[in-house]
């Protein structure tokens, strides 16, 4: 196919972005004049009132961090209605109040016992109350407690019915977060653990977690990164497999890694990662790198690098839209391939959004026969987002509203808010538990490559975002048919390709269900993978890491559909890291024997400088 003009920039002098624009509303006749306006001055009107809205939706924005205080209030008004026409669940809640409170005057008669029976016990996942020290009396009052009103307060958040899920979910979080403020382990005087501390150092840990404390502070508003991160630097101690920069435009930097063996599989591998954090999450350190991984098996692998929109410096950042990823993304990507590897059909891979990206650009090119791919890989990502999970709770339409008075101000979502509502999913581990440690412990709690990652945030372009927001979580378009990309709508049943897609256990962000739904909307043949660990660290699961196992199953095209429960029940359990059996089944599905290396980068797509690039280092 021949590339698209516009789509590729060439490097080296590169011109300022077209701003996209403005989109238009679709407008009734012109109102007569009534009153004592004239239809004149109706429309001047409007738009100063509705710039008076605008304002205070700004405000309100700065005041709250963000969070809708409306979306809040009808989740809170929806529970306490649908509970007062509830009388019984109201008695069932005091019947239960009842049998905690004897259970706790139980456990308070034996608490002074060693090792005495918990009236309660906490989730597997609450670590809280881990230490011996917990054991001991009073601390063990203080932790049974708590644990005991938690396991009321989850009671009394679900199962009312009449409430819809959305609000549910959302006063379940709240109360949630409201008693893990609260918990014992959060302060000196209920904290056993702390207090031994203070007793073994006389009070230095206090004297170091306050500087901990100032440290963060100060590098919060200085714009700095975390307290560890910089041991880990870009190009030297992650983001180090060799390659060259071969395109950049104004959304993407494209690395062509070079080879390490003799012969490579002819099919390239194109990645795609998630424009929400940066490239390297999939090269960190040269022994849990997928992408060093895939160079050693043999494969030529070119990757994108999402540049970090910064509007203040270019105002047209704002204005970048989902499909420019699609079009300055993977499409540019795949043209500059093409001139490398003429002959060669590609693997896409797609990453979080980046899957869902690679997904949408994969029906696209389905739509138009474009047949340039020769398989699509998703990992823990989404095509339905009926359910996407937690994150689900910030996603309603007064919420959204909330994000978007925001974002145009700024013309981005920034990655510090972004990155506060992954944490507030999480609060117990990333938020009090770090608190404990840095601050009442005076511990710096160590860093490693993936967290390092985690914490160098990227921002989102306003336009993007709404788009993504709007189209994808709250009208779920891209499975209901009704997607379309250049004014004509796109099927996922369209791609014919093979699919290979992997899910985790305990995702957060992507739940595996979600992504298992992919069988429902695909015509081909499917392998999907679910695998141990969480929504990063379940797929940076190099070979050779302890307590990694993973299940994987595929489906043919023109096999019946199984429901992800009897999935569970099917697929065969394997030990260790899933890499190596998608690595075999990327060369399942390329040409037979291997051939000599592709050159690095062409006469039209010379190379620019060396990887990791210049895109990676905006912060």
């Amino acid at each position: 196919m021949d590339k698209a003009p516009d789509a590729i920039i060439k490097p080296k002098n590169l011109p300022a972005t077209t701003p996209h624009p403005p989109s238009t509303a679709r407008r009734g006749p012109e109102p007569a004049a009534s009153g004592w306006l004239g239809h004149h001055d109706e429309p001047q009107l409007a738009a100063r009132f509705a710039e008076l809205d605008e304002k205070a939706r700004v405000t309100a924005v700065k005041m709250t961090g963000g969070l809708s205080p409306v979306s809040l209030a009808l989740a809170w008004a929806d529970w306490a209605m649908h509970l007062s026409l509830a009388p019984g669940k109201q008695m069932h809640l005091a019947q239960m109040a009842t049998e905690q409170a004897q259970r706790y005057a139980k456990f308070a008669l034996r608490s002074m016992q060693p090792n005495s029976e918990n009236a309660v016990d906490p989730l597997p996942q609450d670590r809280r109350f881990a230490d011996p020290a917990w054991k001991q009396w009073p601390y063990n009052m203080f932790a049974q407690g708590f644990l005991l009103s938690q396991e009321w307060w989850q009671a009394a958040t679900n199962g009312i019915s009449g409430m819809t899920r959305h609000h549910d979910d959302v006063v379940s979080f709240e109360v949630r977060q409201a008693l893990d403020r609260v918990a014992p382990s959060n302060f000196i005087a209920t904290n056993p653990v702390v207090r031994a501390e203070i007793a073994k150092t006389g009070g230095a840990n206090l004297v170091k977690g306050s500087l901990n404390a100032l440290d963060d502070w100060q590098r919060k508003n200085s714009g700095k990164l975390p307290a560890g991160v910089d041991q880990f630097v870009i190009g030297k101690d992650v983001a180090t497999t060799p390659g060259k920069v071969i395109l950049q435009n104004n959304l993407i930097e494209l690395l062509q890694y070079e080879p390490t063996t003799a012969k490579v599989f002819a099919e390239p591998i194109l990645v795609t990662p998630a424009w929400i954090m940066k490239f390297y999450i999939l090269d960190l350190a040269p022994h849990n790198s997928l992408i060093r991984y895939l160079v050693e098996q043999g494969h030529t692998v070119y990757a994108i690098s999402w540049k970090n929109p910064e509007p203040k410096t270019d105002p047209h950042d704002a204005d970048i839209s989902f499909d420019d990823y699609r079009k300055l993304g993977v499409m540019a990507a795949l043209d500059a391939i093409g001139t490398i590897q003429p002959k060669d059909k590609v693997h896409l891979l797609g990453y979080c959004l980046g899957g869902t990206l690679a997904a949408i650009a994969a029906a696209t090119m389905a739509r138009d026969k474009d047949e340039r791919l020769a398989t699509l890989t998703m990992l823990a990502a989404q095509v339905d987002f009926e359910d996407p999970g937690e994150i689900s709770l910030f996603l309603d339409d007064s919420q959204i509203a909330f994000l978007e008075a925001g974002m145009r101000e700024r013309g981005v979502l920034e990655g510090e808010q972004m990155a506060g509502a992954f944490q507030m999913l999480r609060s117990n581990d990333m938020i009090w538990s770090y608190r404990l440690h840095n601050y009442l412990l005076g511990n710096r709690m160590p860093m490693n490559d993936l967290m390092a990652w985690n914490a160098d945030s990227t921002r989102m372009p306003r336009r993007m975002h709404s788009e993504y927001l709007h189209k994808l979580f709250l009208e779920n378009q891209l499975v209901e048919g009704a997607y379309e990309i250049e004014e004509a709508p796109i099927a996922l049943t369209d791609i014919r390709t093979p699919v290979f897609a992997v899910g985790t256990v305990t995702d957060h962000v992507a739940p595996w269900r979600s992504v298992y739904k992919l069988h429902i909307y695909n015509h081909t043949d499917v392998t999907f993978v679910l695998t141990s660990g969480g929504h990063n660290a379940g797929i940076v699961s190099e070979p050779g890491r302890k307590n990694r196992s993973f299940q994987m199953l595929e489906r043919k095209h023109g096999e019946r559909y199984i429901g992800p429960n009897t999935w569970l029940k099917k697929a065969p359990q394997h030990q260790g890291s899933w890499w190596p059996a998608w690595q075999q089944w990327l060369a399942q599905h390329s040409s037979e024997g291997q051939v000599k290396p592709p050159s690095i980068g062409s006469t039209e797509y010379p190379v620019i400088g060396d990887a990791p690039g210049t895109y990676v280092h905006v912060r």
